[in-house]
């Protein structure tokens, strides 16, 4: 194991009621600081005071501030994977059109769901091993998009894993421009409806019968 890997790893897994409830405490601490603060200011003792214990007992579980936030962002992103599944677990066997949809808005309710959260993620994942992460959720989400493509009722897919690749790249890119603070309140309050006219002519192009 890596010196950056094992930096970042938790001192122990919450195996109890109790630590279970501290571990979810010092997340929802962090998020707190994180998103009201900045990063420069969330440090491990704030999080400590903002959770209602010592830092001791926050270093229980955590050896430093970037394990912390390495969790919280596998946290937030393992919630996105897991969205996706389930969207596209609801939406197999159906029409391309009723796939988009399904995707698009099952995508948008999870990382918009408190932009304040996913923006501050956003924003730590290109460090504390957020890179590796990110890629290997993303092949996961790949390989459950293309499981439903490939029972799409009207469209027979060449390479249902390159359509669902590009398929999640093209509702990556809108909400990327939303989460780096470069839309405007139109683009805003019209990316789900925009989002889906996208995806829905791209999968819609490779239909065969």
């Amino acid at each position: 194991m890596s010196t950056l890997k094992a930096s970042l790893k938790p001192r122990k897994s919450a195996v109890q009621a109790r630590s279970n409830a501290t571990v979810e405490a010092l997340h929802t601490a962090t998020l707190q600081v994180l998103t009201q603060q900045g990063l420069l200011r969330c440090t491990t003792t704030r999080v400590a005071e903002r959770a209602g214990m010592s830092v001791g007992s926050l270093y229980q579980y955590y050896p430093n501030r970037d394990a912390l936030l390495a969790a919280i962002l596998e946290k937030h992103l393992t919630n996105v994977a897991e969205a996706v599944e389930q969207a596209c677990e609801l939406y197999s066997r159906r029409p391309v059109e009723d796939m988009a949809c399904g995707l698009v808005s099952a995508l948008l309710a999870v990382k918009l769901q408190d932009p304040a959260v996913s923006k501050a993620l956003y924003a730590i994942a290109a460090e504390r091993g957020g890179a590796q992460l990110v890629a290997r959720l993303h092949t996961r989400m790949v390989g459950a998009i293309a499981g439903m493509l490939a029972t799409a009722t009207d469209t027979r897919f060449a390479d249902p894993a390159l359509t669902a690749a590009i398929a999640l790249s093209a509702i990556a890119g809108p909400v990327r421009t939303l989460l780096e603070g470069n839309a405007s309140a139109v683009f805003e309050s019209n990316i789900a409806e925009q989002t889906t006219l996208l995806l829905k002519a791209y999968l819609q192009a490779h239909q065969t019968f």
